[in-house]
């Protein structure tokens, strides 16, 4: 069966596209990276969350309530805690070898057993914020709790009169790696549309493909249709396998929803910022100043569109003007999916809105490209 004239043009150009890729090794060796090691990575490195955290103890005491105390930090929260002098605190935490110090003064244990509040040093290493945050409290509730299990000389749960009963849903585990990992794979879809499309672009123009196109029987619409179906397979299919090989196989997070609806939602979203790709591309002139628009672009789509704080914490001008942004609705109807197990019948209105501000932007693309073609020709 023979395509439509059109058609084929937009399929000749899209295989064209594909080939120049296959061609460029540093392409591909980026898109491997950022669909395995960098998905990987990000699941297994959790900077936030206490893990094999440093920590070290000086017991001027030793007592058996110090020593209680000693044996409550254990992995994987914590490494092994050191036992060290009062003189290497200050060189441990210099050389970064240690984020915590606890310091346990003299005759501790018997002025707990006397009823005065003997005061407990806990040094902090606050340019590791995120550990030194949720560290802080963590380490003052498991010595305040040995310390009153002791003088309390017994080992047990306080009867309350309400039980409180945590139902932790869609993470039972509380395990940051199912986080770390779907999120990753959704700021590199993004990332990766941009570049492959924009650099596609530029690269004619440097080379001087552009001009041959002009002098064929295609025109502008035809030529950004072939760059964004070809580049968009390209992520669609590094995605699902990422989904399937590093997160799900290697990784063993649990995908709650559809597959193919998230798939269809990626499609969506690529068709945006494929278009954006395009639009940055016409806007720079050379490769260094396409970098450099991405920087521009790239952090506030991710920093604010939901993925790392949650939209409700953000101020209201944030929040509308990030209502305009695809990654804002991709990132919603992502963790609908992925996470929640949503349907259809919840992210409907995501990807009405991915397909609105995709043909949005596409417009907007293909008018600039026109100018451009005009003022080439």
């Amino acid at each position: 069966m023979k395509l439509p004239r059109h058609l084929a043009h937009v399929y000749r150009l899209g295989v064209k596209e594909l080939w120049s890729l296959w061609r460029d090794p540093m392409m591909l060796f980026l898109i491997v990276h950022a669909f395995t090691f960098a998905i990987y990575t990000a699941g297994t490195v959790a900077p936030e969350t206490l893990h094999r955290t440093a920590i070290a103890i000086v017991d001027e005491d030793d007592s058996a309530l110090s020593q209680r105390i000693r044996s409550a930090f254990y992995p994987p929260q914590f490494t092994p805690p050191q036992r060290i002098r009062l003189d290497q605190v200050d060189p441990g935490l210099d050389d970064g070898r240690y984020t915590f110090v606890l310091v346990i003064p003299p005759n501790f244990q018997r002025d707990v057993l006397a009823g005065q509040a003997p005061a407990v040093q806990l040094n902090i290493d606050a340019t590791r914020m995120g550990q030194a945050f949720s560290g802080n409290g963590a380490i003052q509730q498991i010595v305040m709790g040995e310390v009153a299990e002791f003088a309390q000389r017994y080992r047990g749960a306080t009867p309350s009169p309400v039980e409180l009963v945590p139902r932790m849903r869609f993470n039972p585990a509380l395990d940051p790696s199912w986080f770390g990992s779907l999120m990753e794979v959704v700021n590199n879809i993004t990332m990766l549309s941009i570049i492959l499309t924009g650099a596609a672009l530029i690269r004619e123009r440097e080379h001087g493909t552009v001009e041959h196109l002009l002098v064929m029987p295609v025109t502008p619409a035809e030529i950004m249709q072939a760059k964004v179906w070809s580049m968009a397979l390209v992520v669609l299919l590094a995605c699902s396998v990422s989904l399937g090989l590093v997160v799900h196989s290697w990784l063993g997070v649990p995908i709650g929803g559809s597959l193919p609806l998230f798939l269809f939602g990626t499609a969506l979203h690529l068709f945006a910022t494929t278009s954006m790709g395009i639009f940055l591309a016409t806007i720079a002139r050379s490769m260094p100043q396409f970098a450099l628009l991405m920087m521009l672009t790239m952090m506030p789509l991710e920093m604010l569109s939901g993925g790392m704080t949650p939209r409700e914490s953000m101020p209201d001008w944030v929040r509308w003007l990030m209502s305009l942004s695809p990654t804002t609705h991709f990132t919603e109807l992502s963790q609908a999916i992925l996470f929640r197990g949503a349907g259809l019948d919840v992210v409907w209105d995501s990807l009405a809105a991915l397909l609105l501000i995709g043909s949005v932007l596409f417009g907007l693309s293909l008018a600039r490209f026109r100018k451009i073609i005009a003022q080439m020709a």
